[in-house]
């Protein structure tokens, strides 16, 4: 989608959900923090977390799951 047309489908779910539920599946982190008042993060087919998009970026246990272990946080476990 066109960056227009991704705002335009934002705004028209902000609407809908204004008297419904909406669930909607994206990893585009700045959509969901400008459209999304709840995010959760699913790891394996299991909920990792629940939260705000601040809350879930800077979670370690999603860090670690979609980021990878830094070089110096691996050694400094072994």
């Amino acid at each position: 989608m066109s960056r227009d047309e991704r705002d335009r489908t934002g705004d028209l779910l902000r609407e809908i959900s204004r008297d419904r539920t909406v669930l909607v599946i994206e990893h585009d982190m700045d959509f969901l923090r400008r459209y999304a008042n709840d995010v959760t993060v699913l790891h394996e087919g299991k909920v990792l977390m629940t939260g705000t998009v601040d809350a879930v970026q800077s979670d370690p246990g999603v860090q670690e799951v979609y980021l990878g272990r830094s070089e110096r946080g691996a050694k400094a476990e072994a």
